[in-house]
């Protein structure tokens, strides 16, 4: 019963509901460490209002969580993100953005579940954290693209060196994006999709 008396329970909003032509779904997980923009991704890029389980950042994390960087921040993710986008009227994405904290990663193996593909997002002020990232998605045998956050502070250095310090192989894609601005990380987003789809073709994609 809703707050009107009425036994009808509302349905999603006209402009969340799935559109009719959509043929396929694939589940894309955001990764990273802590902080490197995996929330503004997802709620930059979604066609719908994205659910975000963030909370408030405490005393009980210093000396826990790794903030290095992100020192502004008052708030973190402690489960999921998750958004939708049409890449093509036939093809939706579902995107669920992970935890960054390091305590919260037990939580990644569900989220890895059934994805099809992930964008590792980094900030070049950290790096080391991608490792430990990247390391859990080879794991579980999910392919990753990777997309350098620029922040305002952060260092620039060429792909390739960055390619280079991270051991990534020629054939994982790299670029660099700033996940303020939709147009971005939709950019990453169908980069990871042509990666995709090159595997597939090769029958590298299981």
């Amino acid at each position: 019963m809703d707050f009107n008396g009425s036994d009808t329970i509302p349905g999603p909003r006209a402009e969340d509901r799935l559109p009719h032509t959509a043929q396929a779904a694939a589940k894309i997980v955001i990764v990273g460490g802590f902080g490197v923009g995996k929330t503004t991704m997802v709620g930059s890029v979604s066609e719908i209002k994205p659910l975000t389980t963030e909370e408030t950042m405490t005393q009980a994390g210093v000396g826990v969580d790794d903030n290095f960087g992100s020192a502004s921040k008052t708030a973190t993710t402690v489960a999921m993100d998750f958004g939708r986008i049409r890449i093509t009227d036939q093809l939706v994405l579902y995107l669920f953005g992970t935890p960054g904290q390091e305590r919260f990663w037990f939580l990644w193996n569900g989220l890895f579940e059934g994805a099809l593909g992930a964008v590792v997002l980094v900030d070049t002020r950290r790096l080391e954290v991608s490792f430990d990232v990247m390391g859990r998605l080879e794991e579980r045998g999910v392919p990753f693209v990777v997309a350098v956050n620029s922040f305002p502070d952060a260092p620039r250095y060429p792909l390739a060196d960055l390619r280079s310090a991270l051991d990534l192989t020629e054939d994982v894609p790299i670029m660099e994006c700033d996940v303020r601005r939709r147009a971005s990380s939709r950019d990453v987003l169908m980069t990871l999709m042509r990666f995709l789809h090159s595997l597939a073709m090769t029958g590298s994609l299981t």
